[in-house]
């Protein structure tokens, strides 16, 4: 059912195939097994998607930097990559969603769409800060993630945002959002976008997938140390996952 979802989605043009993966296991980045360009921005950049830990094992997608005003959460996910072997999970990270904002420090991308409301559920033509774009799924980033949900079929993907604080418990699993508050010692929380929660990447995951999204939110300015040392440790054990004790 979901390959007939991917082919439809090609059909429409929403998505182009995934390229060929290459083998990344390198003495300086022992956690990656494997590395793929998703694809690419309206600029040309690529979105890249790293597997880390075991392919067989339980499959989780972390994702940040979907605004590229947001940029710290992105460094979860960088040490994740770039730190030991893991254990125990079959992880991918995306740690820059969106190239372009990044770049130019802005919130939307290169054409000024709010990535996380382009996605194709519950659209709203909406304008400003939350443009939402010409159309569902408009934005070639929007196209790539899809397809590579598509592909990849997670149990559970949790997408990192900045500065609202909080874990969202109102999702498809509030038990285990409210278990990753937890761990990442954040507060668990209801984030309805001011009401305007329309085409969100995790509301169109929760209604076309068999798993779970959710956000999280660090504060505005959260500290290196916190980013790179102790929230990566802290969603490895909430994951149920571990570092090997050496390289």
């Amino acid at each position: 059912m979901r390959r007939l979802a991917a082919a439809v989605l090609l059909a429409a043009g929403f998505a182009a195939p995934l390229p060929a993966s290459a083998a990344s296991v390198t003495d300086d980045r022992p956690a990656v097994v494997e590395v793929r360009t998703i694809g690419y921005s309206v600029r040309g950049r690529p979105i890249r998607a790293w597997r880390l830990g075991e392919p067989g094992k339980r499959r989780m997608v972390l994702i940040s930097t979907m605004h590229g005003n947001e940029p710290h959460t992105r460094g979860i996910l960088e040490a994740l990559r770039d730190g030991r072997a893991i254990r125990g999970i079959d992880l991918w990270v995306v740690p820059t969603y969106n190239p372009d904002g990044l770049a130019r420090g802005t919130r939307r991308n290169a054409r000024g769409v709010d990535l996380n409301r382009n996605f194709p559920y519950r659209w709203a033509d909406l304008d400003g800060s939350y443009e939402s774009g010409r159309r569902p799924a408009s934005e070639p980033e929007t196209r790539a993630v899809m397809a590579f949900l598509e592909e990849v079929d997670p149990r559970r993907v949790v997408s990192f945002h900045q500065p609202l604080l909080g874990v969202d418990t109102d999702t498809k699993d509030p038990r285990f959002a409210r278990r990753l508050a937890r761990a990442l010692r954040l507060p668990p929380t209801s984030l309805d976008c001011g009401g305007l929660c329309h085409g969100t990447m995790t509301m169109w995951f929760n209604h076309r997938f068999r798993g779970s999204a959710l956000t999280v939110e660090y504060g505005s300015r959260p500290s290196r140390h916190r980013m790179v040392v102790q929230a990566p440790r802290q969603v490895l054990g909430v994951l149920g996952a571990h570092r090997t004790s050496h390289d």
